[in-house]
């Protein structure tokens, strides 16, 4: 059996099978509503059902509360269609623009960059190109149709390797595999490009980044395609970690203050210990936004880490810097804890 879904306010219209969450048929139709981790953790793929009837699947309360739901809001990545719906999403400009599909990729490197961050570079097959937006993710496909899901950390012009940042989640069914027995010239499968989470080029407004721990790494992939585009427009990178270790690649970062125009970076560290000999900003990475940049009401922001990061970043920058909700794009990690 297969359900009318409607969006409003587009009216546009797609087939959802019975069973089928709402964003897996939205993104199988072609069509590009906003998500970020599929699973229910992070809240990215809410709307608002309008008319119909519709079953909630398993989702942590911070991405939808009983509140929300008994409103009408709803999770796209969760929510099944029990008959035809009528529900209010905006659609992301762009983000369905290049295909998504499964493709093997050989493991061409593993390099530890600290005792818990590796970077794993994929080569893929010769006669295969993977076409993505800076910013997106790729999922791998594991045992038991489970999945892990990591952003691209280079940009898309620089594509002889897709480069990710991995962090040992002890117990993780994937970082363990990562940290312990991948090899180079093992063969993996993923699916992508996926989410909403881009550089948006049709605008001209200085833009913050704002990343924590390995969220950096869809941050860098934008980084570099601001420099390849050789954009004018400002752009200041807030980097957390708790300890000095945890900025895996300041040296990197404060190269591209160097060398590229208009381009700030704020490393931030919130645990510092004496013997780290620390001496930059301290405390955590989305207040030094507020302090430098009480007002944000002409800015874009971009913010990728953990979720309790982003979620008070975007609380904060729109209640007190005046941000404009609509500017604040975001792609939460979730843990392997939170996937289990």
């Amino acid at each position: 059996m297969s359900f009318q879904i409607t969006l409003q306010p587009s009216n546009r219209q797609y087939p959802c099978d019975e069973g089928e969450t709402l964003l897996a048929a939205a993104i199988r139709a072609g069509l590009a509503l906003p998500y970020g981790c599929k699973n229910g953790a992070c809240g990215s793929c809410k709307g608002k059902l309008l008319s119909g009837s519709i079953e909630h699947g398993k989702h942590q309360e911070k991405a939808l509360t009983k509140t929300e739901a008994e409103q009408g809001q709803l999770l796209l990545c969760c929510a099944t269609a029990h008959s035809d719906l009528v529900i209010e999403a905006r659609e992301v400009q762009g983000a369905g623009e290049f295909p998504v599909k499964k493709m093997p990729a050989r493991v061409a490197k593993i390099e530890r960059l600290s005792d818990d961050v590796a970077i794993v570079s994929l080569q893929l097959p010769a006669t295969e190109k993977l076409q993505y937006l800076a910013g997106q993710y790729i999922e791998f496909l594991l045992k038991d149709n489970k999945r892990r899901s990591y952003s691209m950390a280079n940009a898309p012009h620089k594509n002889e390797h897709i480069t990710l940042h991995i962090r040992h989640m002890p117990g993780g069914l994937f970082t363990d595999q990562v940290f312990g027995g991948l090899k180079e010239r093992d063969i993996l499968r993923f699916e992508g490009p996926l989410g909403t989470f881009f550089l948006r080029e049709d605008s001209d407004k200085p833009i913050v980044l704002l990343a924590s721990g390995t969220g950096f790494a869809p941050i860098k992939a934008i980084v570099e395609q601001l420099a390849h585009d050789k954009t004018e427009r400002p752009a200041v990178l807030y980097w957390g970690g708790r300890r000095p270790k945890d900025l895996y690649m300041h040296a990197l970062c404060e190269e591209w203050a160097r060398t590229l125009p208009n381009f700030r970076y704020v490393p931030v560290v919130s645990d510092a210990t004496p013997e780290d000999n620390w001496h930059g900003r301290t405390g955590f990475v989305h207040r030094a936004v507020i302090e430098d940049l009480p007002d944000l009401s002409g800015y874009q922001v971009y913010a990728c880490g953990a979720p309790i990061v982003v979620e008070s970043a975007k609380r904060d920058f729109v209640a007190l810097c005046k941000l404009p909700e609509n500017e604040f794009y975001a792609d939460s990690f979730t843990s392997e804890a939170d996937l289990a």
